[in-house]
């Protein structure tokens, strides 16, 4: 469900709706005074890199946002479909109803070979998924960066880096000359190509698994059986989504007709495509988007090199199947973002960092291994293939355990993060959005960019958190357990003991692992220590990660 893993030819204009443009600050000399009191550093201005740029500036840190493209250009490699985990995590930066109210939402649809998809069975408040465009969802997310008050650096193409023990610094082209900018630590959000992973001299391995497949944005003469559908024949596959004004996204390949990516696509040949794969053109008309592109399948090995990071595109990449690859990269920035955060402003070590790749590598290679197959057995040929993809639908169909854990992969509800040993069951797993006693939501109380500890109310005299890290809530109903989530709404810890003792020193430890201290240690050795360019200096001695 998302277009290219490579720039695309198009044969429809770059531009696309954005906010009203803040200007950049004054160039500087050679060495830039505003990069030099900046934080962090993000390179790339996709939905990866805005969306943590955004939450890096909401924590009061300084964020300069480097882009090689025009402010003028939209992001030409637009995925289609927000999926439901995705939406939470927007929902807790106060974005998802916006968006929804702009989309179209997708209650059914079939993937390759009959696979039905139902997420209307989700246990999310965002139970479908969501079709909008790339750059709606761009748009939400630049917006909220520029009020937090990250700078927009367009037109900088970034050049190379270096690293030390301090900072990273790096070399910057734009059109004023090469400068050089410098921040604590920098994340390359920068795609496919990025500069970044090639200045780390990371290898990306992996493979091309399709050539030439072709994305279009047109209006149809008659409706699809479903609003999202997909289907692939011997010799072509084909998607066709409606974004629910009219418009319909259809991509797919054709067997019989593989070119280059510079090589135009036109309407006719979307046309063949549909009626190989679908049997109908449905009456294809009025073309707004064609390109062409071509699917990899790679993952680099770290997500981290020192004080660099990867993520999105820059750090995997995917066949379009299933329409993750956009999804995947923004919940590497709620990932990554509240930890780069809380080492800046002195709350956590720097090694908590380390927990970025542990956790978000093997949920990158689950999406490349769960898009590959879905792409595999679309594409079996001959009539052993085609009759063992039609097994395996039904079964997935027929069986209930089998449908629900593929909804909850593909939507990112079922993703859960690897506890200690002797963890709480709980622990690592996806937080829902339960209801509280003052009658807010969860997700509601994680728009303050802080941990939350929901406990029965009994607990209110339990060990107090620091309030600048921790927002407090109590159950709406009689639960005893006691819950902290993590800024991206992960269970960080969790308990059922009910001996005031027993849970009150184990919430204590809780709160100065995670939380660096509680509010009576805090207050013992005065506030915490200003964000800086040597957070090593000022980090807590216990470790706040796994």
């Amino acid at each position: 469900m998302e277009a290219a893993n490579r720039k695309p030819s198009t044969t429809a204009p770059t531009t696309a709706p954005s906010p009203d443009p803040v200007p950049d600050p004054a160039p500087g000399p050679a060495t830039d005074p505003e990069a030099r009191r900046t934080d962090v550093i993000v390179v790339g201005a996709g939905p990866t890199g805005l969306l943590l740029a955004g939450d890096l500036a909401e924590a009061g840190l300084g964020v300069t946002l480097l882009e090689r493209r025009p402010d003028t250009t939209s992001n030409l490699t637009r995925a289609l479909v927000v999926h439901a985990r995705t939406l939470e995590q927007l929902d807790a930066r106060g974005l998802a109803d916006e968006l929804v109210s702009g989309g179209y939402p997708l209650t059914r649809g079939r993937l390759f070979g009959g696979v039905a998809v139902d997420p209307t069975q989700l246990p999310s408040r965002f139970p479908f998924m969501l079709a909008t465009p790339q750059f709606e969802v761009e748009r939400v997310l630049e917006r909220r960066a520029r009020q937090a008050g990250v700078i927009f650096r367009y037109d900088s193409e970034v050049l190379g880096l270096e690293q030390d023990d301090d900072g990273v610094t790096v070399r910057v082209r734009d059109a004023d000359g090469i400068r050089s900018a410098r921040a604590a630590y920098l994340v390359g959000t920068d795609g496919v190509r990025s500069t970044i992973r090639e200045a780390l001299g990371l290898p990306f391995p992996g493979k091309s698994v399709l050539r030439s497949l072709v994305l279009a944005d047109v209006r149809l003469a008659q409706e699809p059986e479903t609003p999202l559908t997909v289907t692939a024949t011997t010799d072509a596959f084909a998607l066709i989504s409606s974004f629910g004004d009219g418009w319909y996204r259809v991509t797919g390949w054709n067997r019989h007709r593989q070119a280059d990516d510079d090589v135009p696509a036109d309407l006719d040949e979307v046309r063949e495509l549909a009626r190989i794969a679908f049997g109908s053109d449905y009456g294809m008309h009025d073309a707004r988007w064609i390109s062409r592109f071509h699917s990899d399948e790679r993952q680099v090995p770290s997500y981290r090199v020192g004080r660099a990071f990867l993520a999105g595109d820059a750090a995997h990449v995917h066949s379009p199947a299933g329409g993750m690859g956009m999804n995947t990269g923004l919940q590497d920035a709620a990932n990554l973002s509240w930890k780069l955060a809380a080492v800046l402003q002195g709350h956590a070590p720097d090694s908590l960092l380390d927990s970025y790749h542990d956790e978000r590598h093997p949920v990158g290679k689950l999406v490349l291994r769960t898009s590959g197959a879905m792409l595999r057995a679309g594409l079996l040929h001959g009539p052993v293939g085609r009759a063992a993809r039609a097994v395996a639908a039904q079964l997935v169909n027929r069986l209930r355990p089998l449908s629900r854990r593929a909804i909850r992969t593909l939507s990112g509800i079922g993703i859960s993060y690897p506890a200690g040993r002797g963890a709480h069951p709980l622990a690592g797993r996806r937080a829902p959005d339960v209801r509280l006693a003052d009658g807010s939501r969860l997700y509601e109380l994680l728009r303050h960019g802080k941990f939350v500890l929901i406990t029965p109310a009994a607990d209110a005299t339990g060990p107090q958190p620091a309030a600048d890290r921790v927002v407090r809530a109590s159950w709406a109903g009689g639960r005893r357990t006691a819950l902290l989530v993590r800024p991206d709404g992960y269970i960080a810890w969790a308990t059922d003991v009910t001996a005031p003792a027993e849970r009150a020193a184990g919430l204590r430890a809780a709160l100065t692992h995670w939380t660096g201290a509680t509010a009576e240690a805090r207050d013992s050795i005065g506030t915490a220590p200003p964000a800086s360019l040597t957070p090593r200096a000022h980090a807590a001695d216990t470790p706040a990660g796994r």
